[in-house]
This record gives C-alpha cells, structure tokens and sequence, in this order.
C-alpha cells in the first residue's frame, strides 16, 4: 500500500515536471522561429544590395591600395562570385538582426528572472553590440589597411620585367574580412563576459590579478590563432585584448564592490 502511494506520487511530480519543460521547449521553438524569420528576411533584402556590401567591405584594400583603381579582385570559377554574394548577404542579414536575436534571447530568460535580475542582465546586452562594433572598427579602420598594406608590399618586378602581382579571389578576400570581424568582434567581449562572471559571484577581482601572467599566453595564442600569419593583424589583435583585459580587472573591481555592499545589507537586514 505504501508503495503504490509512493509510486502515484513519484507519477505526479513527473508529470508536474513534465508540463514546464513542454512550456519551455515550446517557447524556446517560438523565440527560434522569429529569429530565423528575421534573417531570413534580411537575407533577401541585403542580397539585393550584396554589391554595395561588399563594395563597403573593399574599403580597407583601397585605403592599403591607395586608389580604387589599384583594386583588382578575380574569380576563378563561374558560380564563385555568386555563392560569394550569397555570403554577403547572410553575413549582414545576421549582423543587422542581432538586436532582434538579443530581444529573443532577452524575452526567452526574462520571466525566470527577478526583477532586480532582469534590471542587471540589460546593461550587458546592451554593451555586447556595442563591443562587437567597436572591435569591427578597429579591424576595418586599422588592423585590416595595416595588413593588406603588408601584403601589398611583397609585391615586386624584378630586372628582367617579371612581375609578382596579388590577386585576390572575392571568396578569399571575404573570408579573411568575416574571419578578422568576427574575431575581433568575439574577442571584444572580454569585459562583458568576465563582469558578468564577476556579477553573479564566479570571479573576482584577486582572481584576474593572479590570472595576469597566464592570460596574456592565452592572448598572444589567441591573436595567432585567429588571424592571418602576419605580426600587423596579430599584435593588432594582441594589444587590444591585453588593453580590455585590464579593463576587465577595474570593470570587475567596480562590480565586485558593489555585490559586496549588497550581500552585506541583506544580511544586516536579516539580522535586524
């Protein structure tokens, strides 16, 4: 007898557990289908403008070039510049729709969280677009002119009116551009990522003092890893990672200061 009891009420937790996790799913699904949607009607509307695109794209080869005149960029196969287009246009379409993926994310974590939560959690989605367009700028306006200036450099004629001459393919331009965006772009959220780690209590300021040392292999790693192999875009990755790494640390001390005034009047008021 007192096991079918146990039995039934095993049953009903199940069950109880059950129509949450259903509710979530089915949220989850929702979010995910207005954030496709969102692309996938941005992709149509930037592939008619993929040229434009990446027109703005070729802006760091001509500052490197000098002149849009000293642009030269091939295809080698005949569906290579439109799958290049294509490329384009996904690329923007999910650039321009991150504020709609940010409020999908936004509106799925929302109601499992506190209001004091929900108050804490919108600085950061708010600082993630803006870091990501500003370690885009850095790469666009500086460490990519830099670069292809360096690669232009190696070209040369010698004596006898052989000539060595870059040409680029689109495809492969593109892909050093999105590679270096992204990288930059990722690699520039450093201080949200580790003041949100600091918010919830994971980390601390002593923590990133004594990480110092390890953190600066992982960067100069990192900036190897995903960059082309030349020092320019390198130490351009480099020191602007080194520079929000100390960021990091007065970002932290900041929000550590604060949770801690804060813990420390909770418990004084339970006390009281």
């Amino acid at each position: 007898m007192l096991g079918s009891k146990k039995g039934s009420a095993d049953e009903d937790e199940l069950k109880g557990s059950e129509a949450p996790l259903i509710e979530h799913l089915t949220e989850l699904r929702t979010r995910l289908i207005y954030s496709v949607v969102a692309i996938a009607i941005l992709f149509v509307i930037c592939f008619f403008f993929a040229d434009g695109i990446y027109t703005f794209l070729l802006g760091p080869y001509v500052s490197a070039a000098g002149s849009p005149e000293a642009v030269r960029l091939i295809y080698t196969a005949p569906q290579e510049f439109f799958f290049t287009k294509l490329s384009v246009a996904l690329f923007a379409a999910i650039f321009l729709a991150f504020p709609v993926l940010a409020s999908q994310v936004y509106a799925f974590v929302a109601p499992g969280l506190y209001k004091n939560e929900r108050m804490a959690f919108l600085p950061y989605l708010i600082a993630t677009p803006i870091c990501f367009l500003i370690g885009a700028a850095v790469v666009y306006y500086g460490v990519m002119p830099l670069a292809l200036a360096f690669f232009l450099g190696m070209q040369q004629t010698d004596p006898n009116g052989v000539t060595i001459e870059m040409m680029t393919r689109v495809s492969e331009y593109l892909s050093l551009v999105m590679t270096l965006l992204l990288a930059f772009g990722i690699c520039f959220q450093l201080p949200v990522i580790l003041t949100l780690l600091a918010q919830i209590g994971l980390i601390g300021v002593d923590n990133l003092k004594a990480w110092r040392r390890y953190a600066i292999v992982i960067i100069v790693i990192i900036a190897a890893f995903l960059t082309p192999p030349d020092p320019i875009s390198q130490i351009g990755l480099a020191i602007p990672l080194l520079l929000l790494y100390e960021l990091s640390v007065f970002s932290v001390r900041i929000v550590e200061k604060r949770r801690l005034e804060r813990e420390a009047q909770i418990l004084k008021d339970l006390e009281s």
